[in-house]
């Protein structure tokens, strides 16, 4: 090295490693970004306005979870129907004690029966209704699951037929077994009475203020099922206005306990379809009922139809269950509510259409095959 440049070079020193740090990092983030083109971005999400734009009224989920399938989908039993040619015999005049389904052909009423075992006793198979006895001994009501079943053969029929605003606001697709159960002798998502919730305390205490399944796991009351949902009591919160002269002991009045309880509800809804509040609501008016969305009126359907299943289908069941299907607390009766059925997706099963192949569960009346 010549010495005057030694000497120069010293006297004049170079940053050279801040540019390389610069460049390295831009041409990082170009190959970081020319593989996420190329590849597809990791976390991309999708979003479904619910309200007028510039509200951000809208449901943002990550499009690896919209397009994950509900894993239930995969063990979902579906078979076509055999069409009547007319003159067949009935399974009512075939097969004994037959209060349901009696006015299907054979070959339709065990095809079905072949389904619901699938759907609610894939294990037990025939015997979870009938016994372990021969095909004489099917007529028998010893069992309170055949009991239960033709219950809820009926209560599934009333769901399809006079709830279609509800199970078929988008499209038809309908309820059958398998939209509760999934394969399990006993449906997840069913819930009892747990209130009050502490021993130790009385009054609005001992309704909440500890974390439960049915408050979602928040310190929000544990009895808003119980309310809502059973006791058809009026959801709503307290006046909107300050010093308003309310009489608490008014049953008309809506309290703070009242309102918490309402939040409660209203948590438990958005879990149980996997949505936020601006599905249903409007972000600038949540109390305003002319500005919510659609699904408000989809969801309100839904509130009502719960209340009819359980008032009118399965609570009157309680003195049917063994002990052991009672709740812990008060021994009452199993009952549904939004997550029985949808299990965290906005639409059960995604949407697939369960009632196509089984028009015998869709009426009361005698079914319509295509």
């Amino acid at each position: 090295m010549l010495p005057w440049f030694s000497k120069w070079n010293k006297e004049n020193p170079t940053d050279i490693y801040g540019p390389a740090v610069i460049i390295g990092a831009a041409l990082g983030g170009v190959f970081v970004a020319a593989l996420l083109v190329s590849w597809g971005q990791p976390y991309a999400t999708e979003s479904m306005q619910t309200g007028p734009r510039g509200t951000g009224m809208s449901v943002t989920e990550y499009k690896a979870s919209v397009t994950a399938p509900d894993p239930s989908i995969a063990d979902y039993y579906s078979e076509e129907p055999y069409i009547p040619e007319g003159g067949e015999e009935l399974a009512k005049d075939i097969y004994e004690n037959v209060q349901v389904l009696g006015d299907l052909t054979e070959d339709n009423f065990n095809r079905l029966m072949t389904a619901m075992t699938q759907w609610v006793s894939p294990e037990q198979g025939c015997a979870y209704c009938h016994g372990d006895g021969d095909l004489e001994t099917y007529g028998s009501d010893d069992l309170y699951t055949k009991v239960v079943s033709r219950r809820m053969i009926q209560m599934t029929q009333n769901i399809n037929e006079n709830w279609d605003g509800h199970v078929n606001a988008n499209a038809e697709v309908g309820v059958n077994c398998y939209t509760c159960h999934r394969g399990q002798n006993v449906p997840s998502d069913i819930w009892f009475k747990i209130t009050p919730v502490s021993d130790n305390f009385e009054g609005w205490s001992s309704n909440q203020n500890r974390a439960t399944s049915i408050s979602q796991f928040t310190s929000l009351p544990s009895d808003a099922l119980e309310k809502y949902l059973l006791d058809y009591e009026v959801i709503g919160v307290h006046s909107l206005e300050s010093r308003v002269a309310e009489n608490p002991s008014d049953p008309d009045v809506k309290t703070w306990q009242d309102t918490e309880r309402t939040y409660s509800l209203m948590n438990y809804v958005s879990n149980s379809l996997g949505v936020n509040c601006v599905f249903c609501h409007n972000s600038r008016a949540f109390y305003d009922a002319g500005q919510v969305t659609p699904q408000w009126g989809t969801e309100m359907l839904g509130i009502s139809m719960v209340q009819e299943m359980n008032n009118d289908y399965l609570v009157p069941l309680r003195d049917t269950y063994p002990p052991e299907r009672l709740g812990p607390i008060h021994a009452d009766a199993p009952k549904a509510a939004c997550k029985t059925c949808h299990k965290g997706y906005q639409q059960p099963m995604q949407g697939l259409n369960v009632i196509a192949d089984w028009p015998e569960l869709a009426t009361t009346e005698a079914p319509v095959y295509e």
